[in-house]
């Protein structure tokens, strides 16, 4: 099957090796770079310690990041739990991230905020205190600039308060004012502007959850309700909006908690982010949208195999078993792990667990197959398929069994990939560690030979972390 004529689609929720929540995105230079909150697996109620950043080109892959931000980036805050929902701006060449957490030994929640020189941090704690004091609901903030200049914070469960900030992003100006929220507001406000329009987005009135949206003619109001965006669903508590354009599409973001209930029959807040595309009406009104499904959006564009590509980048894991996915229904999923260098790896790679990468265009065809790996333990292999976990085969590269942390090259040839395809990479050997993954590479049919400067990146030796 060649996606040729009608591109990649997406998968909900869109990140599968591990619990996210409260979807903030920021484009920047070309990318969309998501931050998220982390509910750890084994939580029951809110177990929240750090934020996760995943970045993407076609909105079909997603390249995990690591933790760009975590609770021991505020020394001064609570440091067993309350990493909740941030978002990120950029102003001046620095990204700032805002995020609410508590106070070691009180009970209510501040809003910290964090500067960095890159969108995947580390952030730094410019002001050693919280930026907006304890109140009452002091949660879920929200920021963005206005066209002359002005920035504005926005926050607040179960009322909605706003703040003017200063050009350093990191004082205030003027009184903190609680604003008249829209009736059906609950928490998780998303604050823009579009053309002529200011937006409001919110989870709507708790409990469940929907999400709903307000607009004004300036950015402190009045907030005038304009209904749903999306209705609440019975088998979702929460809900979160992150909503942006990119590439002339507009997208929502959101969670539910598919994943969670893939593993359990309980409810645990174990969430899972979720992607719809959605076109505004001329009046510059959001259209009512539909409940989270599990197919996502459709692929921007292809992917480029013939450069080197994060093994982290993913459209699907086998964490999820789903009727397509067969015979590899009830396959463990792969996790991933960031070193002290701060790249990110794929580890714990198991047995019959696959990765999937959505849209990979092989219109140039492909002769071979590089990976970078370390830790092979065994003789395990990466078998090629187009299409489907079980469908065509076009390679398989047998690793060399060595426990080496130090990352090298492997290759195969391959034959048949031509065209759009998902690719599937399944991964056989035996155990559930059978090696770290760093990124891998197609060389092209024409002959074309992997660049100097890339051959020389993947002789490299960077120490693999531990699993």
């Amino acid at each position: 099957m060649s996606l040729t004529s009608g591109g990649a689609q997406a998968d909900n929720p869109i990140v599968q090796t591990r619990f996210t929540a409260d979807p903030a995105p920021l484009v920047h230079d070309g990318v969309v770079n998501l931050y998220t909150g982390h509910d750890e697996d084994r939580a029951y109620g809110f177990d929240m310690r750090d934020w996760r950043l995943y970045s993407s080109t076609d909105m079909v892959n997603w390249t995990d990041r690591g933790s760009p931000a975590s609770l021991k980036t505020f020394a001064w805050a609570e440091q067993d739990n309350g990493a909740w929902a941030p978002q990120v701006i950029a102003r001046d060449g620095k990204f700032y991230f805002y995020a609410p957490v508590r106070v070691a030994g009180r009970p209510d929640t501040v809003i910290g905020v964090a500067v960095a020189d890159r969108p995947e941090g580390p952030f730094r704690d410019p002001i050693g205190k919280p930026l907006i004091p304890a109140r009452t609901g002091a949660i879920d903030p929200t920021v963005a600039i206005d066209d002359d200049g002005q920035a504005y914070l926005y926050w607040g469960n179960p009322d909605l308060w706003y703040v003017k900030l200063n050009r350093d992003m990191t004082s205030t100006t003027g009184p903190v004012i609680k604003v008249a929220k829209p009736i059906d507001y609950q928490e998780g406000p998303w604050f823009y502007k579009r053309g002529p329009h200011y937006y409001m987005a919110y989870s709507s009135t708790c409990c469940p959850e929907g999400i709903g949206y307000a607009m004004a003619d300036k950015a402190t109001g009045p907030w005038v309700p304009k209904g749903p965006i999306m209705d609440p669903n019975a088998a979702s508590t929460g809900n979160h909006p992150g909503i942006i354009d990119y590439k002339g599409r507009s997208y929502l973001f959101g969670f539910h908690y598919e994943l969670n209930f893939a593993l359990t029959p309980l409810h645990h807040e174990r969430r899972s982010i979720t992607l719809r595309q959605f076109t505004y009406n001329a009046d510059g009104a959001i259209p009512r949208l539909p409940w989270w499904d599990d197919r996502g959006v459709d692929q921007i564009a292809p992917l480029d195999p013939y450069r080197w590509v994060e093994a982290e980048t993913i459209a699907w894991t086998s964490r999820i078993g789903r009727d397509r996915d067969r015979p590899y229904r009830w396959a463990p999923g792969v996790t991933t792990a960031q070193g002290e260098d701060g790249r990110v790896h794929v580890t714990r790679i198991a047995d019959r667990s696959y990765i999937k990468i959505g849209g990979v265009d092989f219109r140039r065809g492909a002769a071979s197959f590089a990976a970078s790996v370390a830790r092979v333990h065994g003789r395990p292999t990466i078998t090629l398929h187009l299409d489907r976990v079980d469908g065509p085969v076009v390679g398989s590269l047998a690793l060399k069994n060595d426990d080496s942390p130090a990352w090298r090259t492997e290759t195969a040839p391959v034959t048949g990939a031509n065209d759009v395809h998902d690719l599937f990479l399944v991964f056989n050997g035996g155990g559930d560690a059978l090696f770290d993954f760093d990124r891998w590479q197609f060389r092209p049919l024409e002959g074309l030979e992997i660049s100097r400067r890339d051959q020389d990146a993947s002789r490299r030796v960077r120490p693999a972390s531990a699993s």
